[in-house]
């Protein structure tokens, strides 16, 4: 990750221009340098080896480079049906769909939903997420596992990795078994070196510098890995930290990669996004409220499957669309707040309602 921060700062010059233009058309919603909110989500039909780690980790609340996962609600809420929730879809088909998952959480059948019933449903639609990248993971293997013997070196994946960015599958192999020169780029180089030190982290013991799936499921996916979530955390904590005590300050987690302003929308929307980080920070990752958040701090709020998060997630979402403040949330809150939970409005929620539940 830091990788990629050196990069972005040794183009910046020649990348502001490039940016101003785009402030122009940029939609208010987006937030500053957070490539994981203007990068288009992988489609459902992504390549089955795909071998890189992914920047987005889906119902993990914050991004590989540090960002916030604006997408998070809806990924918890929806879990492997997000994809049927699209911005153009019919808006009736979409309100028939959320009635039936209304119903599906409503597990006592009391036309409410508590934060208990909502819980449930979080830890539910996580696992989902879990599953899909483990499905997902088991194709990658098998794509860098060429002997398939259940195990991948590190000189197997990185002949992979390099094939699948334009290099000869046959020439790259042949030097790195010929320990040669394989006369990278820069940027290639530092790619490797950090995707080198993460398969490291990866490997579990004995430190064979071997993976097997299991591994290999950490290495693109560290949630699913206690080790490897905290190595992610730690990697967060050193991109962010600008004093060296491996802990974060408000200031630290809430500034603004270095760039001129160039108009009132663009301070706009830096404005919304250190206010989002700001509210973030105070209201749910520094659990002692000492203005600090340590590493283990970092780690409980990014940790996909704690039960103690998911209560919390749970009642957030509850209160967004809470309108008469009971602490529970009816059908018609969760449609007439059918964005924030799916990430699409419906039109005329309150339409026949009732008829259709």
């Amino acid at each position: 990750m830091a990788v990629w921060r050196k990069l972005w700062c040794r183009n910046l010059l020649s990348v502001s221009l490039l940016l101003c233009v785009l402030l122009l058309t940029v939609d208010v919603n987006a937030r500053p340098a957070n490539m994981s909110a203007v990068k288009e989500k992988s489609p459902a039909g992504k390549d089955d080896n795909e071998i890189l780690p992914p920047d987005h980790l889906n119902g993990v609340k914050m991004e590989m480079d540090g960002h916030l996962n604006k997408d998070f609600h809806q990924e918890v809420f929806l879990g492997k049906e997000i994809e049927e929730f699209e911005e153009d879809s019919e808006p009736r088909r979409n309100r028939k769909k959320l009635i039936e998952i209304f119903t599906k959480v409503d597990s006592n059948k009391d036309k409410s939903v508590s934060a208990k019933e909502m819980q449930r449903w979080i830890m539910e639609k996580t696992e989902e997420h879990f599953q899909e990248a483990m499905v997902e993971n088991k194709n990658s293997f098998r794509g860098v596992d060429p002997d398939a013997n259940g195990q991948v070196t590190w000189d197997e994946y990185r002949v992979k990795f390099l094939a699948s960015k334009g290099f000869n599958e046959k020439e790259i192999a042949e030097k790195v078994k010929n320990n040669e020169d394989l006369k990278l780029d820069e940027e290639t180089q530092e790619v490797l070196e950090s995707l080198k030190d993460r398969w490291f982290q990866a490997d579990n013991n004995p430190n064979d510098q071997l993976l097997n799936e299991q591994e290999f499921l950490s290495f693109l996916h560290p949630e699913h890995s206690k080790g490897m979530l905290q190595y992610m955390v730690k990697e967060i904590v050193r991109d962010l930290d600008q004093d060296g005590d491996k802990k974060l300050t408000l200031s630290e987690f809430i500034s603004l990669p270095v760039g001129t302003v160039e108009n009132q929308q663009a301070q706009d929307i830096d404005d919304d996004w250190v206010r989002e980080r700001k509210k973030e920070f105070e209201d749910v990752i520094d659990s002692d409220r000492d203005g600090i958040v340590t590493m283990a701090e970092l780690e409980e709020y990014m940790d996909p499957m704690n039960e103690h998060n998911a209560l919390n997630e749970a009642k957030q979402m509850i209160a967004v669309a809470d309108e008469n403040q009971n602490h529970n949330l009816e059908l018609d809150e969760i449609l007439k707040y059918s964005e924030y939970f799916t990430g699409s409005k419906l039109m005329d929620y309150a339409r026949n309602v009732h008829e259709e539940f």
